[in-house]
């Protein structure tokens, strides 16, 4: 890791508020381990900066997890391996904040030099996510509001802009690098970035057993779907009761001759079956 990573860890006596914040959400789900800094051993973390800066990364990244989708599937296509990864990448910040919004009230800044990830093994996804800044968003109320690393917004309409806002900086700075290294176009990579911002609600709802607030997070911090995002929430009651929501982007999953075929949600499947 670079010294502007250890920098970062080293501000140890200001990380209090967002590091309990961290500690508060981790038992709240299960998808990954939230901290604040870099454990002592680095092995399999690389920051979002330095892996976005990094030639090769992604390829480095894809062939991992294609070596994976070979040993599982016997198969890795190209659009498989760019869709699971456009998928991973994307999921860092937005998992992230979405979890913190939802819980906390809390955004920490989401600049690719103030997050790092771990890599999992053998299936290379992101299992564990790092905050490298102590300051953090929050609302009038919050207890921390007047310490330093805070910055206070007047409402939940003004932090969650400035979640989407966060948001899809980290995400342009991802499709510039990324793009033109895969056979997605930019509004694929915009859609996987309306997905993984949709869906974080939503799961944050759902795994805090208050699905529905997750639901109306989600229509709070995607409204309209202004661009960049292609869409608002698409996430809609069923006469079951339950919540289901449409995808916009595609993992490409359906390509694995051993697969499960086409994913129910699969944008593929909707535009075949939605009324002209």
């Amino acid at each position: 890791m670079t010294a502007g990573y250890r920098t970062a860890v080293a501000a140890r006596g200001h990380h209090a508020h967002l590091a309990e914040s961290l500690a508060r959400v981790n038992p709240r789900q299960s998808r990954a381990e939230f901290r604040f800094g870099l454990p002592e051993r680095t092995e399999r973390w690389v920051g979002c900066d330095e892996f976005l800066r990094t030639p090769g990364a992604f390829d480095q990244w894809r062939d991992g997890l294609a070596g994976w989708l070979r040993d599982k599937y016997s198969d890795s296509p190209d659009r498989t391996t760019a869709g699971y990864v456009m998928t991973w990448y994307l999921w860092v910040p937005g998992y992230l904040a979405s979890l913190l919004f939802h819980h906390e009230r809390r955004i920490p800044s989401l600049r690719p030099a103030d997050l790092a990830f771990r890599m999992a093994q053998p299936r290379p996804h992101p299992d564990a996510i790092a905050v490298l800044s102590p300051r953090f968003v929050c609302l009038p109320d919050d207890p921390a509001a007047g310490v330093p690393e805070a910055t206070v917004v007047p409402d939940e309409h003004a932090l969650a802009a400035l979640l989407r806002g966060r948001f899809a900086a980290h995400a342009a700075r991802f499709v510039e690098v990324y793009g033109p290294q895969v056979r997605l176009g930019k509004r694929m990579l915009w859609a996987a970035a309306t997905d993984v911002l949709d869906s974080s609600l939503w799961l944050a709802g759902r795994y805090g057993g208050t699905e529905t607030e997750g639901v109306l997070d989600a229509a709070l911090v995607l409204g309209d779907g202004p661009a960049p995002f292609t869409s608002g929430s698409t996430l809609r009651p069923q006469p079951t009761g339950e919540w289901a929501r449409r995808r916009e982007s595609c993992c490409f999953h359906y390509l694995l001759a051993e697969g499960q075929g086409t994913c129910a949600s699969c944008p593929r499947l909707g535009r075949k079956t939605e009324p002209a």
